[in-house]
């Protein structure tokens, strides 16, 4: 059994010499990432009790693992911030392009080659993040039951990914690739989205407690993305294993 989709795969192995272009193909996730390591920092604080005003080094001592890392996007800013970050992606290419990134910038992460169910940890990790990869796996349930298995107790999770709305398919497939060629034509498939109850629901199968679900939408005018209640496109979920 596997979660690994190879067409997906071969989809990102395709691009990964963009991944550090700010004004290439991913570009979007670029204009992406401080909202969501907002989001992500502002929930470890607060489950972890975490000194308020504490900023640097505020993820001292807490093992990470950035699944679908791609080519570090996330996994470079949490190890800057003091966290012990492991990226795994199930592209080889990507996983070259992190590694020669976080060399070049003198940040010790560990990039493994592997799906999370293939991954066999002696200890396991204080924070799993999934982010914009459960839309891309094979089968979703094997997936979030793998990544229980790599999380401690009372540790926590953030899954975002797209739901599966009309308002989806237009901003995110008609929209995002057909007409502002945000990402290219094929980076997603509407039915593989997921609707955050359906989402809810595999996590609780898994023990998994949903803390927090907040929506992510993107604002045209100020070229910049909010949190918001709205849940009808990007959204993501913070739970604690229990």
């Amino acid at each position: 059994m596997t979660t690994i989709n190879k067409e997906e795969i071969q989809k990102f192995s395709n691009l990964a010499e963009e991944w550090w272009d700010v004004n290439g193909k991913f570009k979007p996730l670029h204009m992406f990432n401080p909202i969501r390591i907002e989001y992500i920092t502002e929930r470890i604080k607060e489950h972890f009790k975490i000194n308020i005003n504490k900023e640097e080094n505020l993820l001292d001592n807490l093992n990470i693992l950035d699944i679908g890392c791609g080519g570090g996007l996330i996994s470079e800013p949490l190890s800057r911030l003091g966290g012990v970050v492991t990226g795994i992606d199930a592209s080889q290419k990507n996983i070259k392009i992190a590694k020669l990134h976080s060399q070049k910038s003198n940040l010790k992460i560990r990039y493994l080659n592997k799906s999370p169910e293939q991954l066999n940890e002696p200890e396991k990790f204080d924070i799993i993040l999934n982010l914009e990869v459960v839309e891309h796996v094979s089968d979703v349930s094997l997936y979030i039951k793998s990544c229980s298995k790599l999380l401690k107790k009372n540790g926590i999770m953030f899954t975002a990914t797209l739901n599966r709305s009309f308002t989806s398919f237009v901003k995110a497939i008609v929209g995002a690739e057909y007409i502002l060629r945000w990402l290219p034509i094929g980076t997603h498939d509407w039915n593989k989205f997921i609707k955050p109850e359906e989402l809810e629901q595999h996590l609780a199968k898994n023990n998994f407690k949903t803390v927090d679900i907040k929506g992510l939408e993107y604002n045209p005018i100020f070229k910049k993305w909010k949190r918001t209640n709205n849940l009808s496109v990007n959204y993501i979920i913070c739970s604690t294993k229990t």
